[in-house]
């Protein structure tokens, strides 16, 4: 673990932590909540690592108040967590559902007592289910009901939320939950999901216009994003790796920013219809980015499915997901975008930076996590370089503030800076919790050096 402090960062940089709502909150039948595809995709046997389901999570839903106070006592300056869809639509459709709103009306204005901005995501995965039974995102029609819950969410709280993001990882819902059915809700369509693709980002551009509409507070959406790494040395390697780029990295973000969807191989692009591309490109105010580690791309078998093969990057740590760590690929990425987009590109917010690794308590109770800790150091570090490389990067979201149900891994994989014992619920603050709370309350100085 490095001890050389950290460098400081630019005055008014937004530190913060995030949440999703299925993975903290619990109470899913409480105040008129409805299913969502997790709800559906967790109680089906066999499906989540560890058979567990996000019906209490965290509890969120009965410790709003004890959540605030660690952010709180954090020091952070804001602090990104979704709405449920299913809390304020239970059927995906028609009028909002009062009692569920109120627990984030509630929610905004304790965060707003404690200091803490409060950052919206509107959809983070938990699709109502009436809205899957009728196609989900494979659907048009869930892109004008989405549009509606935004709507509907942006006239009880657009005065109060300081930062929108209308989807978090669309790459990660088109890829996981409707190309590999690894994820909710479970369908293995391959390159049949591109419609996926297409009905989030016109979602996005609708709820752009419904939020603009509502509120004057900036609107951003999130996208995951993975440099490409080429593993080999062939023409059908470096093909293999650009067809991935352009699968992972740019299809979410070409159209967002006005340049029209990337040549995907496979993807039929029959669903978009004339002037789809002018409502996805609708101006945003921020790009949140969400990293975690690179992606070793080869050209597939011939046999493949798919026209490249996921390979393993070695040389680096890892950390419990097996995931390489990788400091440096964050500079890139954020260097990257800015080479990609030009002045095209609006300034950055890294809304999510984290790590899974086994933390418990000692038999003081205390949770020590150095791996953590030097992570976030290392990644820090590369938000600054980029930052003085001239990229406009004004924010960084640990994920996470709790340790949470973790999708199809269940309980089994811990992000947060604050313990959580999933049996009680109790919140145990890490050693990474100090020291993040330390980076934050350091004073800031200007982005570039004074010329004198």
């Amino acid at each position: 673990m490095t001890t050389e402090p950290l460098p400081e960062f630019p005055a008014g940089f937004r530190w913060g932590v995030a949440t999703s709502a299925y993975q903290i909150e619990g109470a899913t039948t409480a105040a008129g909540r409805g299913p969502s595809i997790w709800d559906t995709f967790a109680h089906t046997p066999g499906l989540v690592a560890d058979g567990s389901t996000g019906d209490v999570a965290c509890d969120h839903w009965h410790r709003p108040g004890e959540d605030v106070a660690l952010m709180a006592g954090l020091g952070v300056s804001a602090y990104r967590f979704s709405v449920a869809w299913p809390r304020v639509q239970p059927g995906g459709t028609g009028p909002a559902n009062a009692a569920g709103l109120d627990f984030y009306d509630r929610l905004v204005d304790n965060l707003a007592a404690a200091g803490v901005d409060p950052v919206a995501t509107l959809y983070h995965w938990d699709l109502p289910q009436p809205l899957e039974d009728a196609g989900g995102w494979l659907n048009r029609d869930t892109a004008a009901r989405f549009a509606e819950y935004a709507d509907l969410v942006a006239a009880r709280l657009g005065d109060r939320v300081k930062l929108w993001i209308t989807l978090n990882e669309p790459f990660v819902q088109m890829s996981l939950g409707y190309g590999t059915g690894q994820h909710a809700p479970g369908r293995t369509l391959l390159f049949g999901a591109f419609p996926v693709a297409h009905h989030q980002l016109l979602g996005h551009g609708l709820a752009v216009a419904a939020l603009r509409a509502r509120t004057a507070s900036p609107v951003a959406i999130t996208n995951n994003y993975s440099p490409v790494r080429v593993a080999g040395g062939t023409d059908a390697d470096r093909a293999a790796a650009d067809a991935y780029d352009a699968l992972h990295n740019r299809l979410f973000t070409d159209p967002l920013l006005g340049l029209g969807y990337p040549d995907v191989p496979g993807a039929d692009a029959g669903a978009v219809r004339d002037g789809d591309l002018a409502v996805i490109a609708a101006p945003i105010d921020v790009l949140g980015v969400n990293y975690y580690n690179p992606t070793g791309v080869r050209a597939a078998d011939a046999d493949s499915p798919l026209p490249f093969d996921l390979v393993e990057l070695s040389g680096y740590p890892r950390t419990a997901f097996d995931w390489p760590v990788v400091p440096e690929g964050l500079r890139e990425l954020l260097t990257g975008l800015r080479d990609r987009y030009g002045d095209r590109l609006p300034p950055i917010q890294v809304t999510e930076s984290g790590c899974a690794y086994d933390d418990a308590p000692d038999v003081d109770g205390r949770v020590h996590d150095p791996e953590r800790i030097t992570y976030l150091d290392g990644h820090l570090r590369a938000v600054r370089a980029a930052i003085d490389d001239g990229v406009d990067v004004t924010g960084y979201f640990v994920w996470s503030l709790l340790d949470n149900w973790e999708w199809a891994e269940g309980f089994t994989k811990r992000f947060g800076l604050v313990h959580v014992d999933f049996a009680t619920g109790a919140r145990t603050p890490k050693s990474s919790y100090a020291w993040f709370r330390d980076a934050v309350t350091r004073p800031a100085r200007p982005a570039t050096p004074s010329a004198e």
